[in-house]
């Protein structure tokens, strides 16, 4: 029967919440479920409902039950019994029915029926009902053990998690890409990278990382293109050179991979996507290499001075057949497609090159999700590098300034969260690995 919304009863005088996950657990017996309605159905007088929770979805089944609309919010009470075509293996004959909270209209999409692949704009526009969906959330839980599986990781090898301003007077990357805001009648931005910070940090703590958004004002219209995303970023001290860094983040995703395999497999499952094996030592290749390989491989001319999409895509595709990895360093970077931070590379004769740098991007699964390397740590060397690239010294003063108190020889990298779940789920469009997205067109909801 159908219970109208009244006042809970005393919680002593009440069964515990039982999750869908559990009802395994409960065959034969009595349980009281909470969540949101899911789906539903009325067969001549017989009513079934899909009940969904954070743990998954499960069918009630009962009779002269009035249904709420779908998502309404509800109490069922009922019998566990075993039922092969049931969700789970397992259903619920309800006893009591309460609605908790009704919705007051339709939904504007049938959730159960949603796919990315079907009017995504619609969709994203009604974000604060679609991210309901078991795939959508399931795309947040792996982003979110993926980024709680990064700060175990890096704790056990000594890091400390740091907080950096997003409110900036000056950019990271020499002030392109910016978003400007009033502070107060001043002039700042907000911060496109918490770079110039964690190297101050380095200083402080020798080894950091920080979870955090960053923005940046760049118009793409893309799949893999966001402007405010989640920055998954390490810096380390004293190192040798970018081989340690590169090691440490081949650990880190080691370490992520196991864990998903761990606490998010279901959601995998669900997706229809794999979790890749990590190598004991991802390919490296520089960038000179890379781009002859494609071109001489698979006759695409690279253009620019990095690799476009369509290299990176090939790229991988090279080593995933020949040496069975998802991953591969591109390493060497020419200064012109780096940032003024970035340390040069040795001459044969030791001496600084003056065109390429230690740096490094990290490609998986046909698209880079890691940009990375040693970074200048020498002030005069930094001086030059600032003038080099035509940027002002005196806007960048409150970074430079601790480069004159002996800072080590250091490097680190920064992951895109959503880019990284998209691409190891199979999403299409990086916009739906994340709960409210902010591209150019969309500020809302």
């Amino acid at each position: 029967m159908t219970t109208p919304a009244t006042p809970e009863q005393p919680a002593q005088q009440r069964l515990p919440r039982t999750l869908t996950r559990d009802l395994s657990n409960h065959d034969g017996q009595t349980v009281r479920l909470q969540g949101f309605v899911h789906a539903r159905r009325d067969l001549g007088g017989v009513q079934f409902l899909v009940l969904r929770d954070v743990s998954g979805v499960t069918q009630c089944v009962g009779s002269g039950l009035t249904l709420p609309l779908a998502e309404s919010s509800v109490e069922v009470t009922g019998k566990v019994k075993a039922h092969p075509k049931a969700p789970g293996g397992f259903e619920v004959q309800v006893e009591d029915f309460r609605v908790i909270s009704a919705a007051v209209e339709p939904a504007p999409v049938e959730i159960p029926k949603m796919e990315w692949n079907v009017n995504p704009e619609t969709m994203l526009d009604y974000r604060v009902v679609t991210v309901r969906g078991l795939k959508e959330r399931a795309a947040l839980k792996v982003q979110a053990e993926l980024v709680a599986a990064f700060r175990d990781h890096l704790m056990t090898e000594g890091f400390t998690e740091i907080s950096t301003p997003k409110i900036v007077s000056a950019g990271a990357e020499g002030g392109a890409n910016l978003f400007p805001i009033d502070y107060f009648g001043h002039p700042a931005y907000l911060a496109q990278s918490p770079q110039l910070y964690k190297q101050i940090m380095v200083g402080v703590f020798e080894r950091v990382f920080e979870v955090a958004p960053v923005y940046r004002a760049e118009e793409h219209a893309t799949s893999r293109h966001l402007n405010e995303y989640l920055s998954l970023d390490v810096e380390m001290g004293f190192i040798e050179d970018e081989e340690d860094v590169m090691s440490l983040e081949n650990r880190l995703l080691a370490a992520i991979m196991t864990r998903l395999k761990t606490t998010a497999q279901a959601e995998f499952d669900l997706l229809g996507a794999h979790i890749p094996d990590v190598p004991a030592h991802i390919p490296r290749i520089t960038l000179m290499d890379a781009r002859a390989l494609v071109t001489e491989k698979y006759g695409h001319a690279v253009g620019g001075k990095d690799l476009d999409p369509e290299a990176e895509r090939l790229l991988c595709q090279h080593y995933a057949e020949t040496e069975g990895s998802d991953f591969v360093f591109v390493t060497k970077y020419p200064r012109a497609a780096r940032p003024f931070y970035a340390h040069p590379d040795s001459n044969a004769d030791g001496t600084p090159s003056s065109e390429i740098t230690r740096g490094f991007d990290l490609l998986f699964r046909g698209i880079e999700i890691t940009s990375g390397g040693q970074r200048i740590h020498d002030h005069a060397m930094l001086m030059d590098s600032i003038a080099t690239y035509k940027l002002k010294p005196e806007t960048l003063e409150g970074y430079t300034e601790v480069f004159k108190y002996g800072m080590p020889p250091h490097g680190g990298f920064a992951i895109g969260a959503e880019r990284l779940t998209a691409k190891l789920l199979g999403i299409s469009n990086v916009r739906y690995a994340r709960a409210f997205p902010r591209d150019r067109h969309r500020l809302t909801p």
